[in-house]
């Protein structure tokens, strides 16, 4: 893998040298997978402490990806103009989409509901709920609204642009894949992936990866897709909190 230059001359962990050598998908995949698993620990903790872990959540992986900054390919220009208005139509799809297709149906079946076979039910939670509308939920929504635009769109893109995008053209030789060399395969493939990951938004998921594939392929800058993506973020938390549209939270 191509390593980013830096300015540090402090010798890297023998561990983490070992890690790399041994698994070099590492750096693009473990960062995403250290902030799932910490995700998942927020359902055992009490909605008093939200803030607490997400702040907890953010300094984890902003760590994790800290040790593997040596390892990371080059991320390109950030593109910031192109990136902001394709990640607000982004953003306008995933809600506008989401909301025809509640209203849609197929033999019976609204298009807007869970992924078939997905295991879990669709619920909607207002976060004010739990927390009031005080000081304690905008300590969480802010919170969270900082860990959407800085470490989600981090992790997601080293693993779905950075990496998946090139390994289903070659898996075991990924990064000789040409950056941003188009694959049908590989543009169609990682979007229709992307239901696992939103399961109540699998069909305006789907639209929103070829968004994003589009624009890799476009200006071959993972930089510019990270900033699309935090743009898109940060445009849908805005709109949950003026609408109260706790869907999309």
């Amino acid at each position: 893998m191509q390593s980013t230059s830096t300015n540090d001359t402090r010798p890297e962990p023998r561990w983490l040298t070992g890690l790399v050598h041994a698994e070099p998908r590492a750096p693009l995949m473990f960062p995403y997978l250290v902030y799932l698993l910490i995700l998942a620990g927020q359902d055992l903790i009490p909605p008093s402490g939200w803030p607490i872990f997400i702040g907890f959540h953010i300094v984890m992986t902003v760590a994790v990806c800290w040790q593997f900054r040596r390892h990371f390919p080059p991320l390109g220009r950030a593109h910031f103009v192109t990136a902001s208005v394709i990640g607000l139509l982004a953003c306008a799809w995933w809600v506008a989409g989401q909301h025809w297709l509640d209203r849609s149906r197929v033999f019976g079946l609204s298009l807007g509901g869970r992924l078939p076979l997905y295991p879990g039910e669709s619920r909607v939670v207002d976060p004010q709920s739990e927390l009031g509308s005080g000081s304690l939920f905008w300590a969480f929504a802010s919170l969270k609204m900082l860990r959407a635009v800085t470490v989600v769109p981090f992790v997601e893109e080293l693993l779905w642009r950075g990496f998946l995008l090139r390994a289903f053209v070659n898996w075991n030789h990924y990064d000789q894949v040409a950056w941003g060399r188009f694959s049908g395969r590989a543009f169609w493939g990682t979007a229709i992936l992307s239901t696992i990951q939103h399961p109540d938004n699998w069909v305006v998921s789907i639209g929103c990866w070829l968004i994003f594939n589009g624009l890799f392929y476009w200006k071959k800058s993972l930089l510019c897709v990270m900033v699309c993506h935090a743009i898109t973020n940060l445009a849908l938390y805005l709109y949950v909190l003026r609408a109260h549209d706790w869907r999309f939270w």
